[in-house]
Protein backbone atom coordinates (compact mmCIF):
# COMPACT_ATOMS: atom_id res chain seq x y z
CA UNK A 1 0.00 0.00 0.00
CA UNK A 2 1.56 3.32 -1.19
CA UNK A 3 0.23 6.48 0.81
CA UNK A 4 1.15 10.13 0.10
CA UNK A 5 2.11 11.36 3.02
CA UNK A 6 1.15 15.57 3.52
CA UNK A 7 2.45 18.61 6.25
CA UNK A 8 -0.73 20.40 6.81
CA UNK A 9 0.11 23.21 4.51
CA UNK A 10 2.49 22.23 1.79
CA UNK A 11 2.99 19.64 -0.75
CA UNK A 12 3.66 15.70 -0.46
CA UNK A 13 7.09 15.36 1.80
CA UNK A 14 7.39 11.89 1.44
CA UNK A 15 5.60 8.79 -0.27
CA UNK A 16 5.07 5.94 2.08
CA UNK A 17 5.05 2.33 0.64
CA UNK A 18 4.16 -0.71 3.03
CA UNK A 19 4.10 -4.47 2.10
CA UNK A 20 1.05 -5.71 0.62
CA UNK A 21 1.56 -8.80 2.20
CA UNK A 22 2.32 -9.51 6.31
CA UNK A 23 5.58 -9.52 7.08
CA UNK A 24 7.02 -12.90 8.10
CA UNK A 25 9.47 -11.42 11.01
CA UNK A 26 7.57 -11.35 14.04
CA UNK A 27 8.49 -7.61 16.16
CA UNK A 28 9.37 -6.11 12.65
CA UNK A 29 7.24 -3.37 10.65
CA UNK A 30 8.89 -2.08 7.37
CA UNK A 31 8.23 0.55 5.27
CA UNK A 32 9.54 2.34 2.03
CA UNK A 33 10.35 6.23 2.11
CA UNK A 34 10.85 8.00 -0.86
CA UNK A 35 11.02 12.24 -0.32
CA UNK A 36 9.30 13.88 -3.14
CA UNK A 37 9.18 17.14 -1.38
CA UNK A 38 9.92 20.47 -3.30
CA UNK A 39 12.97 21.28 -1.16
CA UNK A 40 15.19 19.04 1.10
CA UNK A 41 13.89 17.71 4.41
CA UNK A 42 15.12 19.42 7.53
CA UNK A 43 12.58 18.42 10.11
CA UNK A 44 12.67 17.64 14.05
CA UNK A 45 13.01 13.56 14.69
CA UNK A 46 10.63 12.53 17.81
CA UNK A 47 11.63 9.93 20.23
CA UNK A 48 9.62 6.10 19.45
CA UNK A 49 9.28 2.72 21.32
CA UNK A 50 11.18 1.01 18.60
CA UNK A 51 14.62 1.14 17.31
CA UNK A 52 15.03 2.03 13.98
CA UNK A 53 17.20 0.83 11.28
CA UNK A 54 17.45 3.43 8.10
CA UNK A 55 18.39 1.84 5.19
CA UNK A 56 20.26 3.63 2.15
CA UNK A 57 19.01 2.21 -1.26
CA UNK A 58 20.58 4.54 -3.37
CA UNK A 59 23.35 7.02 -3.99
CA UNK A 60 21.90 9.66 -1.95
CA UNK A 61 21.75 9.21 1.85
CA UNK A 62 19.47 10.23 4.94
CA UNK A 63 21.56 12.16 7.57
CA UNK A 64 20.39 12.75 11.44
CA UNK A 65 22.06 15.43 13.09
CA UNK A 66 22.29 15.74 16.75
CA UNK A 67 22.16 19.20 19.09
CA UNK A 68 25.71 18.72 19.84
CA UNK A 69 26.60 19.16 15.83
CA UNK A 70 27.95 15.31 15.00
CA UNK A 71 26.25 14.46 11.97
CA UNK A 72 25.09 10.97 11.00
CA UNK A 73 25.13 9.86 7.07
CA UNK A 74 24.45 6.70 5.19
CA UNK A 75 22.35 3.26 6.93
CA UNK A 76 21.76 4.20 10.46
CA UNK A 77 20.13 2.95 13.70
CA UNK A 78 18.83 4.31 16.18
CA UNK A 79 18.02 3.30 19.62
CA UNK A 80 15.16 3.56 22.48
CA UNK A 81 14.44 7.31 22.98
CA UNK A 82 16.60 9.00 20.66
CA UNK A 83 15.61 12.15 19.70
CA UNK A 84 13.99 12.51 23.91
CA UNK A 85 13.49 16.54 24.20
CA UNK A 86 13.77 17.29 20.25
CA UNK A 87 17.62 17.42 20.19
CA UNK A 88 17.67 15.40 16.93
CA UNK A 89 17.27 16.27 13.43
CA UNK A 90 16.77 14.23 10.17
CA UNK A 91 18.03 15.79 7.11
CA UNK A 92 17.18 14.51 3.15
CA UNK A 93 17.17 15.30 -0.08
CA UNK A 94 15.71 13.08 -3.06
CA UNK A 95 16.40 10.13 -0.70
CA UNK A 96 15.22 6.23 -0.91
CA UNK A 97 15.44 5.06 2.40
CA UNK A 98 13.70 2.05 4.24
CA UNK A 99 12.84 2.13 7.39
CA UNK A 100 12.50 -1.14 9.90
CA UNK A 101 11.26 -0.58 12.93
CA UNK A 102 12.34 -3.22 15.09
CA UNK A 103 10.75 -4.01 18.68
CA UNK A 104 13.36 -4.13 21.65
CA UNK A 105 12.56 -7.71 22.37
CA UNK A 106 13.81 -9.01 18.99
CA UNK A 107 16.32 -6.10 18.70
CA UNK A 108 19.38 -8.23 20.26
CA UNK A 109 19.13 -11.33 17.92
CA UNK A 110 19.06 -8.67 14.53
CA UNK A 111 21.88 -6.47 16.12
CA UNK A 112 23.95 -7.80 18.03
CA UNK A 113 23.55 -5.37 20.86
CA UNK A 114 20.91 -4.99 23.40
CA UNK A 115 18.70 -2.35 23.39
CA UNK A 116 20.46 -0.47 26.46
CA UNK A 117 23.71 -0.64 24.67
CA UNK A 118 22.10 1.98 22.06
CA UNK A 119 19.45 3.60 24.22
CA UNK A 120 19.11 7.44 23.03
CA UNK A 121 22.03 7.24 20.29
CA UNK A 122 22.63 6.71 17.12
CA UNK A 123 24.81 4.18 15.47
CA UNK A 124 26.27 3.92 12.04
CA UNK A 125 24.57 0.12 10.49
CA UNK A 126 28.96 -0.44 9.20
CA UNK A 127 29.86 -0.47 13.42
CA UNK A 128 27.35 -3.11 14.06
CA UNK A 129 27.33 -5.62 11.04
CA UNK A 130 30.85 -4.53 9.80
CA UNK A 131 31.22 -2.78 6.75
CA UNK A 132 31.25 -6.01 4.37
CA UNK A 133 27.52 -6.63 5.14
CA UNK A 134 26.49 -3.26 5.23
CA UNK A 135 27.68 -2.55 2.14
CA UNK A 136 26.35 -5.46 0.21
CA UNK A 137 22.95 -4.69 1.35
CA UNK A 138 23.35 -1.06 0.20
CA UNK A 139 24.14 -2.74 -2.85
CA UNK A 140 21.29 -5.21 -3.03
CA UNK A 141 18.43 -2.56 -1.84
CA UNK A 142 19.61 0.00 -4.84
CA UNK A 143 19.98 -2.48 -7.63
CA UNK A 144 16.55 -4.06 -6.33
CA UNK A 145 13.50 -3.25 -9.30
CA UNK A 146 10.73 -2.72 -6.61
CA UNK A 147 9.61 -1.99 -2.81
CA UNK A 148 8.68 -5.76 -2.72
CA UNK A 149 11.76 -6.63 -4.05
CA UNK A 150 13.54 -4.69 -1.22
CA UNK A 151 11.12 -5.85 1.61
CA UNK A 152 11.19 -9.29 0.86
CA UNK A 153 15.41 -8.90 0.65
CA UNK A 154 15.30 -7.58 4.14
CA UNK A 155 13.35 -9.57 5.09
CA UNK A 156 15.03 -12.90 4.25
CA UNK A 157 17.99 -11.08 6.55
CA UNK A 158 15.85 -10.51 9.00
CA UNK A 159 14.14 -14.34 9.35
CA UNK A 160 18.24 -15.15 9.72
CA UNK A 161 19.27 -13.37 11.86
CA UNK A 162 16.41 -13.29 14.50
CA UNK A 163 16.46 -17.20 14.27
CA UNK A 164 20.51 -17.87 14.90
CA UNK A 165 20.46 -14.41 17.58
CA UNK A 166 19.68 -14.72 21.41
CA UNK A 167 16.11 -14.30 22.55
CA UNK A 168 14.91 -12.60 25.55
CA UNK A 169 12.72 -14.62 28.09
CA UNK A 170 9.05 -15.14 26.58
CA UNK A 171 7.39 -13.26 29.90
CA UNK A 172 9.42 -9.79 29.67
CA UNK A 173 8.28 -10.15 25.40
CA UNK A 174 4.67 -11.18 26.53
CA UNK A 175 4.91 -7.87 28.82
CA UNK A 176 6.38 -5.68 26.31
CA UNK A 177 3.66 -6.76 23.48
CA UNK A 178 0.92 -5.92 26.34
CA UNK A 179 2.33 -2.58 27.19
CA UNK A 180 2.11 -1.81 23.16
CA UNK A 181 -1.32 -3.26 22.78
CA UNK A 182 -2.59 -1.15 25.44
CA UNK A 183 -1.03 1.66 23.84
CA UNK A 184 1.05 2.07 27.53
CA UNK A 185 -2.84 2.33 29.33
CA UNK A 186 -1.52 -0.62 31.97
CA UNK A 187 0.20 -0.54 35.49
CA UNK A 188 3.45 -2.47 36.32
CA UNK A 189 2.53 -3.66 39.25
CA UNK A 190 -0.73 -5.10 37.43
CA UNK A 191 2.10 -7.08 35.03
CA UNK A 192 3.74 -8.48 37.71
CA UNK A 193 1.38 -9.63 39.42
CA UNK A 194 0.17 -11.62 36.35
CA UNK A 195 3.64 -13.25 36.02
CA UNK A 196 3.72 -13.86 39.32
CA UNK A 197 7.01 -12.22 39.81
CA UNK A 198 7.83 -9.41 42.28
CA UNK A 199 8.10 -6.11 41.06
CA UNK A 200 11.65 -5.74 41.49
CA UNK A 201 11.93 -9.05 39.46
CA UNK A 202 10.24 -7.49 36.81
CA UNK A 203 12.07 -3.96 36.90
CA UNK A 204 15.61 -5.70 37.19
CA UNK A 205 15.00 -7.99 34.12
CA UNK A 206 12.90 -6.09 32.25
CA UNK A 207 15.30 -2.64 32.53
CA UNK A 208 18.36 -5.26 31.14
CA UNK A 209 17.06 -7.44 28.61
CA UNK A 210 14.69 -4.77 27.08
CA UNK A 211 16.92 -1.34 27.74
CA UNK A 212 14.58 0.62 29.96
CA UNK A 213 12.45 0.43 33.00
CA UNK A 214 9.02 -0.83 32.71
CA UNK A 215 7.73 2.11 33.93
CA UNK A 216 9.32 4.15 31.36
CA UNK A 217 8.49 1.75 28.35
CA UNK A 218 4.83 2.25 29.81
CA UNK A 219 5.10 6.36 29.69
CA UNK A 220 6.74 5.72 26.18
CA UNK A 221 4.59 3.95 24.55
CA UNK A 222 1.43 6.04 26.00
CA UNK A 223 3.37 9.47 24.55
CA UNK A 224 3.98 7.82 21.10
CA UNK A 225 -0.20 6.58 20.90
CA UNK A 226 -0.89 10.02 22.33
CA UNK A 227 1.77 11.45 19.22
CA UNK A 228 -0.01 10.09 16.73
CA UNK A 229 -3.05 10.93 17.37
CA UNK A 230 -2.04 14.76 17.58
CA UNK A 231 -0.23 13.95 14.53
CA UNK A 232 -3.68 12.74 12.79
CA UNK A 233 -5.26 16.12 13.53
CA UNK A 234 -7.51 15.07 17.02
CA UNK A 235 -7.69 18.07 19.91
CA UNK A 236 -5.14 17.70 22.39
CA UNK A 237 -8.23 17.42 25.74
CA UNK A 238 -9.76 14.35 23.45
CA UNK A 239 -6.29 12.97 22.89
CA UNK A 240 -5.66 13.23 26.51
CA UNK A 241 -8.73 11.79 27.73
CA UNK A 242 -8.32 8.86 25.27
CA UNK A 243 -4.64 7.62 26.31
CA UNK A 244 -5.10 7.67 29.91
CA UNK A 245 -3.80 11.08 30.93
CA UNK A 246 -4.53 12.94 33.96
CA UNK A 247 -5.49 15.93 31.89
CA UNK A 248 -4.90 17.82 29.33
CA UNK A 249 -1.70 19.58 31.14
CA UNK A 250 -0.77 15.86 32.46
CA UNK A 251 -0.31 15.62 28.42
CA UNK A 252 1.51 18.79 27.68
CA UNK A 253 4.37 17.97 30.37
CA UNK A 254 4.79 14.56 28.95
CA UNK A 255 4.99 16.03 24.94
CA UNK A 256 7.40 18.59 26.02
CA UNK A 257 9.59 15.79 27.89
CA UNK A 258 9.82 13.65 25.10
CA UNK A 259 10.11 16.45 22.21
CA UNK A 260 10.91 19.72 23.64
CA UNK A 261 7.91 21.16 21.93
CA UNK A 262 3.99 21.87 22.65
CA UNK A 263 1.32 19.12 21.46
CA UNK A 264 0.22 21.88 19.17
CA UNK A 265 3.58 21.78 17.67
CA UNK A 266 3.96 18.40 17.54
CA UNK A 267 -0.26 18.23 15.64
CA UNK A 268 1.26 20.76 13.17
CA UNK A 269 4.97 19.43 12.31
CA UNK A 270 4.88 15.92 12.72
CA UNK A 271 7.97 14.58 10.54
CA UNK A 272 4.97 12.09 8.93
CA UNK A 273 1.77 13.45 9.68
CA UNK A 274 -1.18 11.06 9.34
CA UNK A 275 -4.82 11.28 8.75
CA UNK A 276 -6.00 7.99 9.10
CA UNK A 277 -3.85 6.95 11.65
CA UNK A 278 -2.91 3.92 9.15
CA UNK A 279 0.14 4.18 10.55
CA UNK A 280 -0.62 3.69 14.30
CA UNK A 281 0.84 0.20 13.62
CA UNK A 282 4.32 1.29 13.35
CA UNK A 283 5.40 -0.30 17.02
CA UNK A 284 5.48 -4.08 16.54
CA UNK A 285 4.83 -6.56 18.31
CA UNK A 286 5.90 -10.14 18.64
CA UNK A 287 2.34 -11.30 18.39
CA UNK A 288 -1.18 -9.77 17.21
CA UNK A 289 -2.43 -12.70 19.61
CA UNK A 290 -2.23 -13.20 23.28
CA UNK A 291 -3.62 -13.89 26.13
CA UNK A 292 -2.63 -14.58 29.47
CA UNK A 293 0.71 -14.24 30.93
CA UNK A 294 3.21 -17.24 30.27
CA UNK A 295 3.93 -19.75 33.14
CA UNK A 296 6.35 -18.29 35.30
CA UNK A 297 9.52 -20.43 35.67
CA UNK A 298 12.05 -20.37 38.55
CA UNK A 299 15.29 -18.97 38.52
CA UNK A 300 18.28 -19.66 35.87
CA UNK A 301 18.66 -20.41 32.42
CA UNK A 302 15.38 -19.98 30.45
CA UNK A 303 14.14 -21.56 27.31
CA UNK A 304 14.69 -19.42 23.85
CA UNK A 305 11.89 -18.25 22.19
CA UNK A 306 11.03 -19.78 18.84
CA UNK A 307 12.47 -19.11 15.85
CA UNK A 308 10.71 -15.83 14.61
CA UNK A 309 11.22 -16.98 10.42
CA UNK A 310 11.01 -19.91 8.86
CA UNK A 311 14.86 -19.81 7.91
CA UNK A 312 16.62 -21.21 10.11
CA UNK A 313 19.99 -21.34 8.19
CA UNK A 314 21.53 -18.99 10.80
CA UNK A 315 23.25 -15.91 9.09
CA UNK A 316 25.00 -14.47 12.23
CA UNK A 317 27.30 -11.56 11.83
CA UNK A 318 31.20 -12.54 10.57
CA UNK A 319 33.20 -11.87 13.73
CA UNK A 320 30.41 -11.56 16.35
CA UNK A 321 28.95 -8.17 17.84
CA UNK A 322 30.67 -4.92 17.82
CA UNK A 323 30.99 -3.10 21.14
CA UNK A 324 29.90 -0.08 20.08
CA UNK A 325 30.49 1.43 22.85
CA UNK A 326 34.01 2.28 22.04
CA UNK A 327 32.24 3.67 18.57
CA UNK A 328 30.13 6.32 19.63
CA UNK A 329 29.73 8.43 22.43
CA UNK A 330 26.61 7.60 24.65
CA UNK A 331 23.72 10.15 25.18
CA UNK A 332 21.78 9.55 28.31
CA UNK A 333 18.28 10.80 27.49
CA UNK A 334 16.76 13.46 29.82
CA UNK A 335 14.41 11.46 32.36
CA UNK A 336 14.21 14.53 33.98
CA UNK A 337 9.88 13.83 34.37
CA UNK A 338 10.55 10.71 36.04
CA UNK A 339 12.94 11.69 38.81
CA UNK A 340 12.55 9.44 41.53
CA UNK A 341 11.17 7.07 39.97
CA UNK A 342 12.64 3.40 39.92
CA UNK A 343 9.99 1.54 38.21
Amino acid sequence: MSTAVRRRVADPVWQVTRPARPGRVPGVVLAGMRDRGPAPVDHRLDPHPVLTLALACGEAVLGIDESTGRQHRGSLVTGLEFGVGGAARVRAANVEWMQVRLSPAIARAVLRVGPGELEGSVVALDDLWGERRAARLREQLAQAASWEDRFALVEALLARLSAAGPAIEPELAWAWDRIVAGHGQVRVEGLADELGWSRKRLWSRFHAQLGLPPKRAVKLVRFDWAATRLAGGQEAAGVAADCGYADQSHLHRDVVAFTGVTPATVAGQSLVATTDLAWVDHVPRLSARWGGAPASRSDGPHRPLPPAGGDTRGGGVPGGPTDVRSRHRRRQPAHAADAGDSG
